[in-house]
Parts: structure tokens; sequence; C-alpha cells
């Protein structure tokens, strides 16, 4: 009874101060683990959805039906020590269109780097300041960058809080062991992400998150070639970084995340609207010429 009293306390209070910010789908595959004891990973399984949807990030009050959607997936390849494990880590984050059921992906990344040590039912403790455990580093450090993003795109900088905090994870886990958190060791991971999303002259790419889904998506329903022409600004602007540094690392994990959105967009474009984007988006996302060649192809309903 006593337990059930607190539970319901609990719940009132959390209405209260308003939902954490994370609706978070979180799954551990160990299929690749040889063990009779599967337990382990669905109490890790648990413990980890705990850690990201039921800790406050920030300081904001968010009601329930505002929570950013996300996916952690938690690939096990490799059982090192009875309390060390090795695999991958793939994040994902959504953000719902504004009056729509349509939900745009800000960030999917797959991280291989990612070796931690987990003991059932000890706490996963994490603290801002000092490096405590890879495996909550990890998770607040991805935590951090999707709320950055997410931020972002609703005000101008809006995300750079949270992007600050993500750096200073890296920053205090350079005397960490574990791959993923120092520049020598790569030119893409988690040391570059917070870095080009934190350098000046990457500044452009925050207007142009900001530009493409508050001025640009949120009005694509009722303005379509006012808001195509936000987000065609938005996308000529990430010209200047992949003028400054082609291999940005922020541009490759942008357009992998936005490449079959756009090429949604422009299908409804204007054959000039078309043109003028296409020559831009193959100028600077290479990787993606072949879709993006699709726009003039596919028929849609503004044309």
């Amino acid at each position: 009874m006593k337990n059930y009293l607190l539970s319901v306390i609990f719940s009132i209070l959390t209405l209260l101060v308003g939902a954490q910010e994370l609706l978070c789908t979180v799954r551990v595959n160990s299929s690749q683990v040889q063990t009779s004891d599967r337990k382990v990973f669905q109490t890790m399984q648990t413990e980890i959805y705990e850690f990201i949807n039921n800790r406050k990030w920030t300081s904001t009050n968010i009601q329930s039906e505002e929570r950013i959607e996300c996916t952690i997936m938690i690939n096990i390849s490799r059982k090192v020590s009875n309390d060390e494990f090795e695999g991958s880590i793939q994040i994902q984050s959504t953000r719902p269109v504004y009056g729509t059921s349509y939900k745009s992906t800000l960030f999917n990344y797959l991280d291989n780097n990612f070796r931690f040590k987990y003991l059932e039912y000890q706490p996963l403790d994490f603290s801002e300041t000092t490096h405590v455990s890879n495996l909550t580093s990890v998770l607040a450090f991805y935590v951090n960058i999707i709320l950055g993003l997410d931020f972002a795109t609703f005000s101008e900088e809006g995300g750079n809080e949270y992007l600050t905090i993500a750096e200073r994870i890296v920053n205090n886990a350079q005397n960490s062991p574990e791959k993923g958190w120092k520049a020598f060791e790569s030119d893409k991971n988690r040391y570059w992400l917070v870095h080009d999303l934190m350098d000046q002259r990457y500044s452009d790419f925050h207007m142009s998150m900001y530009r493409y889904h508050r001025l640009g998506l949120d009005k694509l329903g009722e303005e379509p070639e006012d808001a195509r022409f936000e987000i065609t600004e938005a996308l000529e602007s990430l010209k200047a970084i992949y003028r400054e540094n082609s291999s940005a690392f922020i541009l490759k994990l942008f357009f992998d995340a936005k490449v079959d959105e756009i090429v949604n967009i422009y299908s409804e474009a204007f054959p000039n609207e078309q043109a003028r984007i296409i020559k831009t988006l193959v100028e600077i996302d290479p990787s993606h010429s072949t879709k993006y060649q699709l726009i003039s192809k596919l028929e849609g309903d503004g044309r």
C-alpha cells in the first residue's frame, strides 16, 4: 500500500511540473551474443529506457504531447566480460510538422564505437561534470544532441544550451579508454559531431535548421510556394559550409536524414524551382545525386 501511494504521489508531481522531454523507444538486440542468461539484456533495456525517459533533461516545461519522439537501438555484438559489452548504437529522432500528422527526421546516426560496462540492477549514474560511465555518457551525449537539434528548429540557435552540454560530455571523456570521444580516432565520431555543430565556421547550419523547419515545413500545407522558397534558401545557405569543408560531418548527417523528404517536397515544385534546387543539391550533397535527379521525374500536385 505504501509503495502504491508513493507511486500515485510521484505521478501527480510529474503532472504538476510537466512531462520529461523525450518519448524514446529503446531496443537492445543481443541475438549475436551466446549466453544462457537473456534476462540481463531485458533488464538493461528497461533501465536504459527509464534513464532516458524518466530523467528531466532541461528546465523547459514540456507537456506530454510535446515530448520529442526518438528511437535508440543498441545492437550488442560481443560480451567482452561478465560486465562489459561491445556493439553499436543507432539513434533517430523526429519532429512533428505543424498542422499535419507527418514527422520529419532530424537525426539518424549509427555509432559503431560503443563499448560499455553494465551490471544488472546497478544504478545508471550520470554527471555533467565528470565521466562516470561510458554507457551513461554516450546516452546523455545523444540525448543532448537530440534536444539541441530539435530546439534549433523552433528558434534561431535555440539548441545551443544542449549542444554545449554535449560538448562538455565529450571533454569529460577525453581520458576514457573507450573509442568515439577523441579527434584523432576518426573524422566522423562523437567528437566531430558536436565540434561541427558548435564551430562558428558552420553557424549557417543553425539558421538553416530553423528556416527549413519553422519557416518552411511548418507552412508547407498552407503556403506551399512561400514555404518552398524558405526551404530553398535554407538549403542554398548550406553552400557556405560545403565550400568551407566539403566533408563536414554535419552536412552528411543532415542530408542522410533529409534526402527523401527533400525529393518529395520538390516533386511538387515548378520546373524552374526544380532545376535550381537540383543544381544546388548535386553540388553540396553529391553522394545522393541520383536521388535528386528524380525530382524532375516525379509527378506532384503543385506542378
